[in-house]
């Protein structure tokens, strides 16, 4: 028998699975280790093969989300960089788009470039956007700075010409030259990175990309020789933003791609739960200690963006209000993110109202009932309060917990101070929490033109499963899903990935009078060398496919969308796909004679198993007893109910709630009024408003 495992590293737990090639699914969760994330994983690995009763020479491969980038950039921590671009052009960088978060705060500032003004050089050339060379290349000046930032101690180079991307004769000598100069000094050419136009996006992109490379290049050998270390022989694999898997030394070439890796993988997993349960249209949810975040699955494909910012602050919300963070402009799946988990901090602001998060007690010391030092209420001691956890343990018993000192602590942090019942306190802090994770909900359906009342929500995470069923009744949803595994499902999600390639090059055109043969002539060459791509890393012709796309926009505007098409569609097709979704985002549409503009082209290669990536059934590992029953809270009009507390195995026949499913992972909660079953997967699903219906 041969296995599959995936690792996922989060703020306070590090999720690992195994899944073998007959669907067995083995869990283990630790807590992350903070400063040496790798550590975590190989130990963990460790305790998952023993428990398991597997050796480590069986798995053929090992997959991995990770926050070692993402975590580079916010605590400005990566290679000291220097950056070569065009003379005139070294304050695009700080100038950047002019966009700011906040239009009225006259306090706000924008962040400090990750390569400061001294090590910004400019060298003379010039490219126009034709790709004609108006002034060639200054060499001796080329050189010189070159050596001045070798001087200066960079440990890394960037190198971002005007045009480049219409010709790359420039960039292309500027890394030869670097080469000569510095062998073996990390060189990120934007033509390599991100070959489109928009200055100051291309810029960001490229200096992220030697800024990170680096520290993820050391993170990456050092966990390579660990798992090595510990028998482990397989390939590593990295989840990308997008949500596809690349090879580990892919990914420290163009560290870019893994910046928002760990959020990926759980819409991935959601995806693929969705197309075995049939459903087409789907919310993800996924709650873990430290932030909730929401994406969006339409007729079973993932919705991505074409940029996002890192270190915009905790909530990606509207596009219109961007400019807080270091734009990268890669494709990523459009997650919206808010400062909500179970360590969020419950706290009371200068006019006494109560607040939940974005504070977070973190992985050390983590919530007040986990007994490491801190006081401060969070929402996991709320949801102890309320009866909705174990009130000895958590972790399937790996974490015991303190429930009096939960209770304590709201009581007198919170309940005392507005002169409530502890458990009314902790009841309108879990009701704060979750109405702080609807608006990310709103953020990738109304505010994207989609109702939410026509999906259902897939929840997972440590902590989504609880609060999913509130969430979904008060948006009007009616289906909740919640997958095997549900805690470490992210992780999981990894297990359901496909190798993938991303493409896309600037390819200016008016689709009005394009002609459909020079349409296709360039969408074909980008598509073969996705397939060149993945024919490299090992995947015969028979097992790779290229879906196109292209991003397009009403001719004058600042903002596009993507849509995708087919080889043999022509420029008719790309306006009309196009003009649907802008009024199914928008609300509206021109008139048929306003000029549609073609601004790129994209290609998404994907290298295809020889196998399903995911079985027709998950089987968990065998789960401890629960107790029979306990009192939980559900407001004042209904108190406290004894509460029944279930396995999952005891869904088979449905069953109406209020209920307590308690697992390894996590705990969903099912509401009265609700009803909870099991479907052909292992998932559960709940039905709202069907039993009082």
């Amino acid at each position: 028998m041969s296995w599959r495992v995936g690792a996922d590293i989060g703020g306070t737990f590090t999720d690992l699975v195994a899944i073998s090639d007959g669907g067995a699914l083995r869990t283990k969760k630790v807590s992350s280790s903070t400063g040496d994330y790798g550590r975590a994983i190989v130990e963990g690995l460790a305790m998952l093969f023993a428990e398991a009763g597997f050796a480590a020479g069986e798995v053929e491969e090992v997959l991995h989300a990770t926050t070692v980038a993402s975590n580079a950039i916010l605590e400005h921590k990566g290679a000291r960089t220097g950056l070569i671009t065009t003379e005139g052009f070294r304050d695009v960088l700080e100038i950047r788009t002019l966009r700011m978060p906040r239009l009225y705060d006259l306090r706000w500032e924008k962040p400090a470039p990750l390569v400061p003004r001294h090590l910004r050089l400019g060298v003379a050339e010039r490219v126009n956007h034709r790709g004609e060379v108006e002034i060639p290349l200054d060499e001796a000046g080329a050189r010189a700075a070159v050596e001045a930032l070798l001087r200066e101690g960079v440990e890394a180079i960037a190198v971002c010409l005007l045009h480049s991307y219409a010709n790359p004769a420039h960039e292309r000598r500027m890394g030869a030259l670097i080469a000569e100069l510095a062998p073996g000094l990390p060189v990120s050419l934007s033509v390599d990175v991100l070959p489109e136009m928009k200055e100051y996006e291309r810029s960001s992109t490229t200096v992220i990309n030697s800024y990170i490379g680096p520290v993820l290049g050391r993170y990456l050998n050092a966990l390579i020789g660990d798992l090595q270390g510990a028998g482990l022989r397989a390939p590593l694999l990295l989840m990308q933003s997008s949500g596809g898997l690349m090879p580990a030394a892919e990914a420290a070439r163009l560290p870019v791609h893994v910046v928002e890796s760990g959020p990926a993988a759980g819409v991935i997993g959601a995806q693929a739960l969705a197309r075995r349960a049939g459903l087409p249209r789907v919310i993800s949810f996924d709650m873990g200690g430290t932030t909730a975040k929401a994406g969006v699955i339409e007729e079973y494909e993932v919705a991505r963006a074409g940029e996002y910012s890192v270190g915009a602050g905790i909530m990606v919300g509207s596009r219109l209000l961007s400019g807080a963070g270091y734009q990268l402009k890669v494709p990523a799946i459009d997650l919206a993110e808010v400062g909500a988990g179970g360590g969020s901090l419950i706290w009371l602001d200068a006019a006494g109202a109560p607040q939940v998060g974005p504070e977070s007690a973190g992985a050390l010391p983590g919530p007040v009932c986990y007994g490491r030092g801190n006081t401060q209420p969070t929402v996991t001691d709320a949801n102890v309060v309320l009866g909705y956890l174990n009130p000895r343990h958590l972790v399937g018993g790996a974490l015991p917990i303190d429930a009096a000192a939960s209770r304590a602590a709201i009581a007198g942090k919170v309940a005392g101070p507005l002169g409530l019942a502890p458990e009314e306190a902790a009841h309108g802090a879990h009701l704060i929490a979750a109405s702080n994770m609807i608006r990310a909900i709103k953020a990738v359906s109304s505010e994207r033109g989609r109702d939410p009342r026509g999906f259902a929500l897939v929840a997972f995470g440590g902590n989504g499963p609880l609060f999913a069923a509130g969430m979904a009744e008060a948006l009007g949803m009616r289906r909740v899903v919640i997958p095997p595994s549900a805690g470490v499902f992210s992780a999981v999600g990894l297990l359901a990935s496909d190798v993938e390639v991303h493409l896309s090059r600037s390819w200016r055109r008016l689709a009005q009078g394009l002609d459909p043969e020079a349409l296709e002539m360039a969408s074909a060459a980008l598509a073969e060398e996705a397939r060149a791509r993945l024919a490299a890393q090992g995947f015969p012709a028979a097992r790779i496919s290229a879906q196109r796309a292209a991003t397009l926009r009403y001719q004058g505007q600042s903002f596009e969308l993507q849509v995708g098409f087919a080889a043999g569609e022509g420029p008719d097709v790309l306006a009309e796909r196009f003009g649907a979704e802008h009024e199914r985002t928008y609300g509206h549409r021109a008139g048929a004679g306003e000029p549609v503009e073609v601004v790129a082209l994209q290609v998404l290669g994907r290298g295809l198993p020889e196998r399903p990536r995911m079985p027709d059934r998950l089987s968990p590992g065998a789960a401890p007893p629960p107790e029979p029953a306990r009192p939980a809270y559900f407001g004042r009009a209904q108190g406290w109910l004894e509460t029944p507390v279930l396995a999952r195995a005891a869904l088979a026949a449905p069953q109406a709630g209020p209920l307590i499913i308690e697992e390894y992972d996590c705990t969903c909660l099912v509401p009265p009024g609700a009803v909870a079953a099991l479907d052909g997967f292992g998932n559960i699903t709940i039905e709202l408003g069907v039993a009082s219906a």
